[in-house]
């Protein structure tokens, strides 16, 4: 069996946290994701940063890695002589079973396995399937409209003549509207396959939502900036500002201030039937290229004004 060094795949040291080690796994999981990643061996890097993260994320399993010591990565070595006893037997693994034909992904599959079920893979009572998670990056109109996508997992199986084996595994989920960034979502029985009518397991899917240029999320509510040039915000205008569900005329009401948010009700991110707001942050865009006649009316324009903007600094001094 070749050796992995989990702890040195996410860069964590070996007593980091649970939180250290899942902040570090989602670092890396945004990083080689294949579906955005540019960086090379990005597939190759995903899989081995999703491998240890399964292994390290559960205190039982990342007990049992701790006591297989620690090796030169791709080392051949054979776990020490009583750890058989303590985690193979549970794990599906029968004694005296030979460690040449798996990797180290596929026996700590076996120990989840033979934890949940209690029983090895030639036990004749139901056996339900390994759960499975999954890091899924969406768009910001895929997560306000909702979407559906397609996996492709390498889903570990119990054999009919013992151990365990790799079996593609293609998922077709949908992914409901409203969902946020950061959001784990549990698809019921889409992990691995039941055994002698034992249940499917679940997939698990870690949603990361893509940045938007123009709107920022917070809860349920969007905001977007809304340039106002400084006539329209004294006079008021008709404007149209982009939304997630199309374009609107919005009312600018006269003396419209700069920060201030104007409410565009339900337009929001929904969740099922209840939805968020969306707000338009108001912004007083200046121009910087100014002909001779626009100068002269700013002129005329600050010679008979009476508004001075900074009377409040003069009354607090």
């Amino acid at each position: 069996m070749k050796y992995k060094d989990y702890y040195a795949i996410l860069g964590v040291p070996r007593d980091a946290s649970v939180d250290d080690i899942k902040t570090a796994y989602r670092r890396l999981a945004r990083k080689y994701h294949p579906d955005v990643s540019k960086e090379k061996n990005a597939e190759e890097r995903f899989k081995e940063v999703s491998e240890a993260y399964e292994a390290l994320k559960d205190t039982e399993k990342r007990a049992a890695y701790d006591q297989l010591g620690t090796h030169r990565p791709g080392e051949d070595f054979r776990p020490p002589p009583d750890w058989g006893q303590h985690f193979a037997r549970e794990g599906g693994f029968a004694p005296g079973q030979g460690f040449e034909d798996i990797d180290l992904a596929d026996l700590f599959a076996g120990l989840a396995a033979g934890r949940t079920r209690g029983a090895g893979p030639r036990s004749d009572r139901p056996l339900p399937g390994s759960d499975y998670e999954a890091v899924v990056r969406i768009s910001f109109e895929q997560a306000f409209h909702g979407t559906e996508i397609d996996l492709e997992l390498a889903a570990l199986e119990w054999d009919p003549h013992g151990g365990m084996r790799r079996v593609p595994h293609r998922v077709r989920t949908r992914i409901p509207r409203g969902v946020a960034n950061g959001e784990k979502l549990r698809v019921p029985g889409k992990g691995g396959r039941g055994s002698n009518g034992g249940p499917n397991g679940d997939l698990y899917l870690d949603i990361e939502v893509v940045e938007h240029p123009l709107y920022r999320v917070a809860g349920n509510d969007i905001y977007v900036d809304l340039p106002l040039a400084p006539w329209e915000a004294v006079l008021g205008a008709s404007v149209r500002l982009p939304t997630p569900a199309g374009p609107v005329s919005l009312k600018v009401a006269p003396g419209t201030r700069a920060g201030q948010q104007l409410r565009l009700a339900n337009r929001g991110m929904a969740r099922g039937s209840a939805s968020g707001h969306l707000y338009a942050v108001v912004r007083i865009e200046v121009p910087t290229v100014v002909d001779d006649e626009a100068k002269a009316l700013y002129r005329k324009l600050a010679e008979s004004a009476h508004f001075d903007p900074r009377a409040k600094l003069v009354q607090e001094a």
